[in-house]
């Protein structure tokens, strides 16, 4: 099965709106497609730089702009597609397979992820040469 760029989702979450200010629940194969096993964010990012640059063999990560904005460079070895994250109630579905950068943090952004596997160094692939070989075989 050959994954795409147009396979990860922009999923909006649940809004609850209250005077004193909002929630957004995510609950396990409700909200998103998986079951959470791991949770990070990240911060503090300098202006210019970007994170990510690699691609999971089986762990599939859900992504919000907790605060701030990012953009998400995807790749599928074949297909760029970028998407822009800027509300915390909309969070992009990345499977399996896909080559995903974080780039262009405002100032203050937090990029919070969800994954449904915890963390395992084998499961990244982390050089894209790498990457395109093992988009363009069977595994």
């Amino acid at each position: 099965m050959t994954i795409s760029v147009f396979d990860c989702s922009m999923i909006h979450l649940p809004r609850i709106a209250n005077r004193a200010g909002n929630i957004t629940p995510v609950n396990n194969s409700r909200e998103i497609p998986f079951d959470v096993k791991r949770v990070f964010y990240l911060y503090d990012i300098p202006g210019g730089e970007s994170r990510g640059a690699h691609a999971h063999k089986e762990c599939h990560q859900f992504l919000v702009a907790a605060s701030g904005a990012f953009e998400v460079l995807l790749d599928d070895g074949h297909t760029k597609r970028l998407v822009q994250l800027n509300r915390p109630y909309i969070g992009l579905h990345i499977p399996p397979g896909i080559w995903a950068s974080e780039i262009n943090f405002s100032s203050g952004a937090i990029c919070l992820v969800m994954a449904s596997h915890a963390y395992d160094e084998k499961d990244y692939i982390r050089d894209y040469e790498s990457y395109k070989q093992y988009v363009n075989t069977d595994h």
